[in-house]
Order: C-alpha cells, then structure tokens, then sequence
C-alpha cells in the first residue's frame, strides 16, 4: 500500500493525550476521512478530530493515553493510505505525484525537474536543473498546464523568467 504525507505533529494538546497537528490537505477535515494514520509506520485510528478553523486540527488516537504519551510525537509526519485519500477535483493534484515532473517552457525548452513543493500562501516550486536549484512562487498564472500523463509541467517562460529564484 502506498502512503501519502497528510500532516506533521506539531505538539501535545491538554493532557488526554490529543495531538496538535498542522495538515497537508485541502482542509482540515480531510484528514478525519482517512480514518486510520500511521506514524513512523505504526497505525493509529482516529478516535476524535476537530479543526480550529486557522489550519491547525486536534486528533485524538488509539494508543495514545495521555500527554506524555503524546510529547514522543512532537515533530512527526502523520501518513494516510492513498486509496483511502479523498478524490481531488480537476486539475488539483498530490504534490506525491507531481514530483519528479519535467518543467518545460511552452516552446519545449527544459527549465529543470520538481523536486519539492513548499505550501506557503502560495505554493513554491523547486526545480533542480544540472545540480542547481530554482525556485519560483505557483502565482500569476505562471503554470500553464500540467500533464501528469507526459509527466511535464509546463510554464509561462517570460512570468518564470520574472520571478524564478536561481
């Protein structure tokens, strides 16, 4: 079975053992859905969950009694099946799957390789070209097609031109 990375420990919340976590998902609640995590390998079912509306959420999981229990967690990523992952609607993707994808301009020139996708308030792409690294900001329509079936990304050279990071 294949995992996905669906969210990091962030610390213990209260004293029942109930973990703080920041989620890599689309929202919170999609977290919830998975049913089961696995951290470091290990399955935990999720006895409660509840978001606090700011992007951080509070799971509850078997096994884990109480705050001392929960501090060994503190920095841990949480790991969700794939086949129990949400269906993404059109033209979202799991950045699991867009790594690896060949970034090309529109007239086919090869800009670099994804090799990681940071979540800030807007996405930022790193790109790793002949040992080199690029980053560039996901805004401004900047990307203007994604063929996970080519494995490419394709971009707007003059915008990445304008706000690529060498």
């Amino acid at each position: 079975m294949e995992r996905l990375i669906i969210g990091e420990v962030l610390k213990p919340q209260g004293i029942r053992g109930e973990l703080k976590i920041k989620t890599y998902t689309d929202a919170p609640e999609d977290v919830k859905a998975f049913g089961t995590v696995y951290i470091d390998g290990k399955a935990y079912k999720i006895l409660s969950f509840r978001a606090d509306g700011k992007g951080a959420a509070y799971l509850g999981l078997r096994g884990i009694p109480d705050r001392n229990a929960a501090e060994l967690f503190r920095g841990k990523k949480l790991e969700g099946e794939r086949e129990d992952a949400p269906e993404l609607e059109e033209g979202r993707y799991y950045i699991v799957d867009m790594i690896g994808l060949s970034c090309e301009s529109e007239a086919g020139e090869f800009l670099g390789t994804l090799t990681d996708v940071q979540q800030l308030s807007s996405d930022v792409y790193t790109l790793e070209k002949e040992g080199k690294k690029i980053l560039f900001p996901v805004v401004n329509g900047v990307v203007r097609k994604v063929d996970m079936a080519a494995r490419k990304l394709i971009v707007d050279k003059k915008k990445f031109d304008e706000i690529a990071v060498y």
